[in-house]
């Protein structure tokens, strides 16, 4: 176990308690509408098409989408720089999570700060 050097009142707690739960839904609520809203319209069409989320469950801001058929999965799929872009706009840190449709295969994941690779081959 660590040795903390700060008084036990500046201390994260032990455990997350309901307000944690509430705080951390609000934040998550937050950033997708944020992050929808700074997504052009054929992105905003292309996200309306898919199940997706933004969770602050993992060490990073996760953008997860669930994809309902293989064309779709590809549309996403090429329009992860442009997603990574906008995604970067809340945290350098965060990853993209792309799932196929049950069956297609595992899902895809990629950091924000990955994406550059992607965007320098364009």
């Amino acid at each position: 176990m660590p040795k903390f050097f700060l008084p036990p009142d500046d201390l994260p707690p032990r455990e997350a308690t309901r307000l944690d739960g509430v705080m951390r839904r609000q934040l998550e609520d937050a950033a997708s509408s944020f992050f929808y809203a700074a997504c052009n319209r054929p992105t905003q069409e292309l996200l309306s098409s898919c199940e997706w989320y933004i969770t602050t469950n993992a060490n990073a801001l996760t953008l997860a989408i669930a994809c309902p058929n293989i064309a779709t999965n590809w549309r996403v799929l090429n329009s992860i720089v442009a997603l990574g872009t906008t995604l970067e706009q809340l945290s350098s840190r965060a990853k993209i999570r792309v799932c196929p449709p049950i069956g297609w295969g595992t899902p895809f994941e990629i950091r924000v700060d990955e994406i550059s690779v992607y965007r320098d081959s364009l």
